[in-house]
Formats: C-alpha cells, sequence, structure tokens
C-alpha cells in the first residue's frame, strides 16, 4: 500500500522552534512528528511512503534517509516551491499512480483513527475520495448530507461554499487531515502550481461522490502550536500504543 505525507509546511504557528528545524521533526512525547505518523503506516501495512519537503530541506532529507522503518521511502522535492496540499499532491503524481487508493496524512497530526477501517470503507463505498472528520469545536467546517461532502463554510468570516444550492440541511464536521484517495482524483484536478487539496475535493463534488469516515475526536491532535502538541503528550504518556496502531 502507498501513503503520502505532507510534511513540507513552514510551521510558522511553531516558531521559533522552526527557525532552525522542519515542523517535521520537531520532538512530540521524545520523537519527531514525522517518526509518529512513519510508524503509525508502517504498522498498517504501508510499504511505499511518499513524502514532500520544502522548508529545510537538507535537512529533511537526511532524516528521511535515516527513518529506522522497514518501507521504500520516496521524496517529493518542493525545494523550489511550496506547493499547498493540493499542488504537492499533484507534483507526486507519478508515485502515487495505479489501480489502487492511497492515503495521504499530514505530518503533525496524530491520532488513533483506524486506518485499515477507514480503507475498508473507502473501497466499500467507491468515492474519489473518504475523508476522516470529528465533530469537533473549530472555525472550519467541511458541510455533508448524509456523509457526502456537500460544501465548506468558516465560521469567523461566515463565508460559505456550497456544492449545490440546496435547502436540506448540512451537517458541519471538521477535516482531520488524513484520507484515502482513488487515483482516478488525477483526472479531475484542474489546478496548476500552489493550490490547497480541500479546494480539489469541493471542485469534484459537484461531479462524484466525496465521502467522510467519523472517528471519535478525543485522541486527535493537530500539532500546530506549542499549546497543543502539550495537550498531546499528557495523553501520549498514558496511551503511547494507540496512536501508532
Amino acid at each position: 500500500m502507498k501513503a503520502m505525507i505532507f510534511a513540507a509546511g513552514y510551521g510558522k504557528r511553531l516558531k521559533p522552534l522552526t527557525d532552525k528545524k522542519p515542523k517535521a521533526l520537531i520532538e512530540v512525547a521524545g520523537k519527531p512528528m514525522l517518526h509518529w505518523v512513519v510508524e503509525k503506516l508502517v504498522n498498517n501495512g504501508f510499504k511505499q511512503i511518499i513524502i514532500n519537503v520544502h522548508h529545510h530541506s537538507a535537512m529533511m532529507k537526511d532524516a528521511i534517509k535515516s527513518l529506522p522503518f522497514v518501507a521504500e521511502f520516496i521524496i517529493s522535492d518542493e525545494q523550489d516551491c511550496l506547493l499547498d496540499t493540493g499542488g504537492g499532491l499533484l507534483k507526486a503524481r507519478q508515485f502515487l499512480e495505479g489501480s489502487e487508493p492511497f492515503l495521504l496524512h499530514n505530518v503533525d497530526v496524530i491520532s488513533n483513527v483506524n486506518l485499515k477501517e477507514l480503507f475498508s470503507l473507502h473501497k466499500q463505498q467507491g468515492g474519489i475520495a473518504t475523508l476522516a472528520t470529528s465533530k469537533r469545536k473549530s472555525s472550519r467546517y467541511f458541510l455533508w448530507h448524509k456523509n457526502k461532502l456537500a460544501g465548506w463554510i468558516n465560521t469567523n468570516s461566515n463565508k460559505k461554499i456550497l456544492v449545490q444550492k440546496t435547502d436540506v440541511p448540512l451537517e458541519k464536521k471538521a477535516f482531520s487531515g488524513i484520507q484515502v484517495v482513488s487515483p482516478k482524483i488525477f483526472d479531475h484536478i484542474k489546478d496548476k502550481g500552489k493550490f490547497s487539496i480541500n479546494k480539489v475535493y469541493l471542485d469534484i463534488a459537484k461531479e462524484k461522490n466525496i465521502f467522510s469516515f467519523d472517528h471519535d475526536p478525543k485522541y486527535w491532535f493537530d500539532l500546530g502550536n506549542v499549546e497543543k502538541i502539550k495537550d498531546a503528550e499528557n495523553l501520549i504518556t498514558k496511551n503511547h500504543n494507540i496512536f501508532v496502531q
């Protein structure tokens, strides 16, 4: 199975920690974020893992080459231009094309999301993508109707994007930065350069199905700032294994 880890970002919310090292190598409970994600992927049977790099790219390349896990690691080099999640996915297309779905995972997310169940549901439903989601507090939500993507909303600015006009009540669920994707997605990406994968999903949902996979938000952490890292560490020390299974 194939997976891609989005690890190229600047980690601006983690400054000054990220002034001298990439976000992916910031330690959480004694080991880098990258190690947490890779360990979970390897334990779930992923044999080929693509990792994109940009910020402190040389340091990242060295760290990837020395990862203590049994898998094939491929570097998608964005040193010249940081491409965001959508552009990063498109750049790595040559490694991800084929007949089987692949996993995308943000490097600054750790969780107990059951990746096997996520894959199984994706194959069962047959959509272009299946996104891990939860009902947690956020300012930005995808909007869903019967677990099919129907829109997006920013509750701070009240900006809303609807896939189609509808009077049907829509459910707000926050995206968790983990998703299973069909290679068919590449047939639907029209953007080039730097762009968000969220935009891609909203564009595709006008014609094809994008599904949600609900999980417990209690064991999900966005490690985007120091406070969130501390929150995660408090729980990790008591429940280490559930974050790498």
